[in-house]
């Protein structure tokens, strides 16, 4: 590749491959699937109000996200309970247990991104992350 860099799109995906590779022991660790930390994530700033909408904002088909929310609700992750305006709705909320098992994921996955970063220099860390950050705010 003289003189050319990758496409945005290839360097992103590479990261993506290494970096879900990187996280999925960890997650392991904690009994958590990478979907289920996709889904435990979205509820951190809030309960979703309602299964089809935390379905949108996780893009997870809504009949492929049930069966991650019914595991979650069964190891009291998360609660499910009807939405008191429209009772065919379930509004979706983290637990206290699936906030600390989020919690520990979390710090446990921010070592592994120390390590991974470590031989950046730590003012191009900096930038990367908040240039990563910006591009993250932007699309979702």
């Amino acid at each position: 590749m003289t003189g050319q860099r990758r496409d945005l799109g290839a360097s992103f995906a590479y990261l993506t491959r290494a970096l879900v590779e990187a996280e999925t022991p960890i997650l392991r660790a904690h009994d958590v699937e990478m979907w289920d930390y996709v889904v435990l994530s979205a509820l951190e700033s809030g309960a979703a109000p309602t299964q089809s909408e935390l379905a949108a904002v996780v893009r997870r088909d809504k009949t492929r996200l049930i069966p991650i929310l019914d595991r979650l609700e069964s190891r009291g992750l998360l609660s499910r309970t009807p939405d008191p305006a429209d009772r065919r709705n379930r509004v979706v909320a983290l637990t206290s247990e699936g906030r600390a098992v989020m919690t520990a994921c979390r710090e446990d996955i921010r070592v592994m991104e120390a390590e991974f970063l470590a031989e950046v220099p730590a003012a191009e860390r900096r930038v990367f992350l908040e240039v990563l950050e910006k591009l993250a705010a932007r699309t979702g």
